[in-house]
């Protein structure tokens, strides 16, 4: 299942049932690990592998032809280098890291390979560390990368080409999940060459931002769900001014948001967007069919204003602007927030650490709702923004792929086993042991994905039988099983694939997609212009927003719309327009 990102991203999220919020960086400032980081380790990794690829693959060509056995063990030994970021939900039984867990042990066992890690940062760090990797040259085998990043390393030549590897080693498990996205494949590939493995292309329903709310202040307060944003107001502004926590002090806040605002699925603020009609992070068709940047048309200011206004009531965490996940986080924990807008996932966490923590606690979810008086649209994004490459420099691609078949199979296929692989329960803590497979990034799900789980899994409740469930449904049933026998550790899963949860929110929206989806516009790989100034262009987007939340004039959103057009945006606006205009041909 995928935080929080994302979107396998969908996938690794939706397995979180954490119960504390932790960070840990292995970069110690020196931008790799002890004897074997950066540029060399990379290269002595990719010596070794050369080496080992003759006696594993038996085909003799380092990774070209297909061998009898697209998945035999490499003897010797071969190392694989990878960095990643670690979210603030994962943490890790005593003793075990990201180089040392059930999936690391695995692949030394199974397919003589070992993983060693370069660098680990928090996520919110990761771009900017990589991007000084890549500007120094300092990469690993294997890496996740961001759009602009792998058009710039494409363009610069320092990435392997896939098509061939992936053509003749990857089992049928793992071109099902590829080739069920074909514009999430085509966004990765470039000149008819597969550069990169691309996300989940279903993935968008992970990122649509669901109604959350804590439904035993609701009872405490004589307080109906909300169907209008008025309503949502009355219920904001009781959770702030009514003592909902009981403990005698105005200390609890209406809506959780995180200095992201509209990042990471997790305390959004684009369920704030949606309901005023904004869509600030996609592209759009705009009133004379063209296509337009969302976050520069008039109803996000609208929506803009809202938050402010919100903000000044109380309403918000006046320390949001600091706040990360992991922080806010903690506020759910901690008794202090009732509403939140966020993805499907956050019963894993961060709701179910309010659950564990607080006896009484419960949280409901709902559909979006309009401040407008028309339906709720939710911001569906395709533009596909995260992949995973091969550095030009490994000498054996074909062992990414390997990695690739061995994860779908331990999760999927003949030889899952949910407890090694998917999650564990020791005492009353969950471990996510999905997020530890170091093949962030892979495709679609391939058996169909979540949405079809919670299909089965609710079946099988109403017919109390679990016969027919594949591993991981039958792991999604019987915690939910356990929950209704009053275990409440298990209580995310049941309100994630439970009859009453967020996919049965979800296959509501599904009922009239055309309606309640706007999809973005755009889905292609960076366009030129795009890649050399998008990041720029964001961190003013999301650095002016931030401002205006926090009570400055309203007007600086048109300032910030004609910087944004002047410092690239328009340029950006024609090369997505002539993209489009390409597809159609």
């Amino acid at each position: 299942m995928k935080h929080t990102k994302k979107l396998m991203m969908l996938t690794l999220i939706l397995v979180l049932a954490l119960v504390s919020a932790c960070s840990k960086s292995d970069d110690n400032g020196n931008g790799g690990s002890a004897g074997n980081n950066g540029k060399a380790g990379s290269d002595a990794a990719a010596d070794n592998n050369g080496k080992a690829a003759a006696n594993a693959d038996k085909a003799g060509n380092a990774g070209n032809a297909a061998p009898a056995d697209i998945n035999a063990k490499y003897d010797p030994p071969i190392t694989v280098t990878a960095v990643r970021d670690q979210d603030a939900s994962i943490a890790f039984k005593e003793g075990e890291d990201f180089d040392n867990n059930n999936w690391t042990k695995a692949y030394q066992d199974e397919l003589g390979i070992t993983i060693k890690h370069n660098w680990i940062v928090p996520s919110d760090q990761y771009d900017a560390k990589l991007n000084i990797a890549i500007a120094s040259g300092d990469l690993p085998d294997i890496f996740k990368v961001n759009g602009s990043q792998l058009k710039q390393l494409v363009d610069a030549g320092m990435l392997a080409d896939l098509t061939d590897v992936y053509q003749n080693y990857a089992s049928e498990l793992t071109k099902n999940a590829i080739e069920s996205g074909p514009l999430a494949k085509a966004a990765a590939t470039f000149d008819g060459k597969l550069m990169a493995i691309p996300p989940d292309e279903s993935g968008y329903e992970g990122g649509l931002n669901l109604l959350f709310l804590r439904s035993d202040w609701m009872e405490k307060l004589n307080l109906a769900k909300p169907t209008t944003w008025a309503e949502l107001e009355t219920v904001m502004d009781a959770f702030v001014n009514q003592d909902p926590d009981g403990d005698g002090k105005k200390d609890t806040f209406g809506l959780a948001l995180t200095k992201d605002l509209y990042k990471n699925g997790v305390a959004e603020s684009t369920g704030v967007f949606n309901a005023f009609g904004s869509h600030p992070n996609i592209w759009i068709e705009g009133a004379d069919g063209t296509i337009v940047y969302g976050g520069i048309q008039p109803e996000t200011k609208t929506a803009l204003a809202k938050l402010q206004e919100m903000y000044k009531k109380g309403w918000i965490d006046p320390e949001f602007g600091v706040k990360d996940s992991g922080k806010v986080g903690e506020d759910f924990a901690n008794n202090k927030v009732g509403v939140d807008f966020g993805a499907l996932w956050n019963p894993l966490w961060p709701l179910q650490d309010s659950v564990t923590k607080n006896p009484t606690a419960n949280w409901s979810v709902s559909p979006a709702v309009s401040a407008t008086g028309a339906p709720v649209q939710y911001s569906a994004d395709l533009s596909f923004n995260e992949f995973m490459v091969v550095n030009k420099k490994m000498k054996n691609p074909e062992a990414f792929i390997k990695l690739m078949n061995f994860g779908n199979d331990k999760l999927y296929g003949g030889t899952a086993d949910p407890n090694v692989f998917h999650s564990e329960k020791v005492g009353d803590k969950q471990y996510d042991h999905f997020k530890m497979n170091v093949v962030i990034v892979g495709g679609s799900n391939p058996i169909g994905g979540n949405f079809g789980h919670y299909k089965k899994v609710t079946a099988a409740l109403a017919a109390n039988d679990p016969a027919g469930l594949n591993p991981e449904q039958k792991d999604y049933y019987d915690k939910i099983v356990s929950f209704n026998g009053g275990d409440r550790t298990n209580w995310g899963t049941m309100r994630v694939f439970g009859p009453d949860s967020a996919y049965s929110t979800i296959e509501g929206v599904y009922q009239n997609k055309e309606q309640n989806l706007k999809f973005t516009k755009f889905y292609g790989a960076p366009t030129k212009t795009m890649a050399a100034k998008k990041s720029t262009l964001d961190k003013m987007q999301l650095e002016t927003f931030t401002k205006i939340i926090l009570g400055g004039p309203i007007d600086e959103f048109d300032k910030f719309v004609a910087d944004w057009k002047k410092l690239g945006g328009d340029q950006i606006t024609q090369e997505v327009n002539d993209w489009s205009a390409q597809q159609s041909k």
